[in-house]
């Protein structure tokens, strides 16, 4: 799908040729001297257009206008969040079989972060899974004009969405694919393929290499299945080899069954999506292949299957991992933050800016925030603040979550340096406090997102969340000249 950005007022508008034309009204609207004006402004004085954001007025071939379909759309008070929302309220004509070529103009100069805001909508409300579909009909829109009244304005803003809708896309397609269409060797192929844009560099790891590291832990979640596991190690370098990168890790479980402590059966199939850490990183990636920012960022992603099998890790079990911490695994379900805690001393090796770890790692944090926000934790005030803030900016938000040194007395063992689950109370908390054993004093934060990554019931799929949320942290740091480690540290949050 091509995005172009063009300067359009409403009358130009009405000319454009396009199979739909979507026109966003916004609160106030002040009608001018041409048929589209004119369509709004009798629409409104009737009660027939609400400018509240979502509402919809179709038409069809009205006079003065090329286009055959025309949706007059409000968009609230035109704050990014009100158009995202108006777009997607328009998703069913935009998705529609004869729709290839769409116009959305905005039909008052947009607010920062709507044009941005439109680009994506249009990229969610149109996405099309067809990887594993004998007939399926792919995406129809082929074209998409978004129109403005000064484009050299909107040009920077409108470039970071349409990355952002290639890096989103590009997770969304690996983290839906069914688990024998995703597997470990595939993702890793996946991750090669970032490799042929410039500045991109892939190194995939397999089993006998891992075992060298000594990542024990890694190894023991990966020993149940047939799948040979993946370590697959990513770069961008886009400032000098001076400046310390940021180290973005992703928990790449291709097919989770919990292992030895088996899941019920009963959506088990949505297990699929437990590499949507894994997949984020490479949206990231895909997104700064097209940005080319100056900065330096590295993905690692331990990506492998957790099933049940006579060589399966059991609970009770104790392995040794790459940064010499035993562990008790009390519950082979708490899969992630094993496979996790192995490539967060890996990392180790880049000596980086900051470390972030991205991971569907606990139902807790489903049931603490819903499927809105993902759940942040920081040993950094500073990192949290930045990292809450590209959130919101993304429109990908995250709340930020405790990490007192009480909440690790849960994962004390007998038997090991340190189990890997602790009691059902705070069990977001308590797998944060086990990753963050495994940084050092290295800035880091973890997105547990376990409950935005993908949706279930009949909207089922992936999200390609926080692809968003990172690309705006990444940004940030090239605006603000350098990757500098934050100067402010915080052992508790309260």
């Amino acid at each position: 799908m091509n995005f172009e950005l063009k300067t359009l007022s409403l009358s130009a508008a009405a000319a454009h040729p396009c199979d739909l034309l979507v026109v966003l009204v916004p609160e106030g609207f002040k009608p001018r001297a041409d048929a589209l004006s004119s369509l709004a402004a009798h629409a409104l004085k009737a009660g027939d257009l609400d400018t509240k954001a979502g509402k919809l007025l179709p038409l069809y071939a009205p006079l003065g206008v090329s286009a055959r379909r025309v949706a007059l759309l409000g968009c609230g008070d035109g704050t990014a969040r009100a158009v995202r929302q108006a777009v997607l309220a328009a998703g069913a004509m935009i998705k529609a079989p004869s729709v290839r070529r769409l116009a959305l103009v905005f039909a008052a100069a947009p607010q920062a972060g709507a044009v941005g805001a439109a680009v994506r909508a249009v990229s969610e409300a149109s996405y099309v899974y067809t990887a594993t579909k004998s007939k399926a009909e792919p995406r129809a829109l082929a074209r998409v004009a978004v129109g403005v009244a000064d484009a050299a304005a909107a040009r920077a803003e409108f470039a970071t969405a349409t990355a952002l809708v290639a890096g989103t896309e590009y997770a969304r397609e690996w983290a839906n694919r069914p688990a024998n269409h995703a597997t470990p060797t595939l993702v890793g192929q996946a991750a090669k393929a970032l490799a042929k844009h410039p500045g991109i560099q892939c190194k995939v790891h397999g089993p006998a290499e891992v075992a060298r590291l000594g990542m024990g832990a890694f190894l023991a979640v990966a020993r149940g299945s047939e799948e040979p596991l993946r370590f697959i190690e990513l770069r961008y370098e886009g400032a000098g080899k001076t400046q310390a990168p940021v180290v973005l890790v992703g928990k790449g479980i291709t097919f989770d069954t919990g292992g030895i402590s088996i899941k019920p059966a009963a959506e088990m199939d949505e297990m699929k999506f437990d590499m949507g850490g894994a997949a984020s990183v490479l949206g990231v990636f895909r997104a700064l292949a097209d940005l080319r920012p100056a900065i330096n960022v590295v993905g690692l992603i331990p990506a492998c299957e957790n099933m049940p099998d006579g060589r399966a890790v059991k609970p009770g079990d104790v392995v040794t991992s790459m940064s010499g911490q035993t562990i008790e695994i009390l519950n082979t379900d708490a899969e992630g933050r094993l496979v996790l805690c192995d490539a967060l001393a890996y990392a180790a090796r880049f000596k980086p800016a900051v470390v972030i770890d991205i991971a569907t790692l606990t139902g807790a944090c489903v049931i603490a925030l819903g499927g809105l926000r993902s759940g942040l934790f920081a040993s950094d005030d500073g990192l949290a603040e930045r990292l809450l803030a590209a959130g919101d900016a993304a429109l990908d938000p995250c709340w930020r979550m405790p990490l007192d040194d009480e909440y690790a007395e849960g994962l004390k063992s007998n038997f090991a340096d340190v189990a890997n689950v602790a009691g059902r109370a705070g069990g977001s908390i308590t797998a944060a406090k086990f990753l963050q054993r495994f940084v050092g004093n290295t800035p880091w934060a973890h997105l547990d997102i376990a409950g935005t990554a993908w949706k279930g019931g009949a909207a089922k799929g992936a999200t390609g969340r926080p692809v968003g949320l990172l690309v705006h942290y990444l940004l940030g740091i090239e605006a603000a000249g350098s990757a500098r480690k934050p100067a402010r540290r915080a052992a508790r949050v309260g």
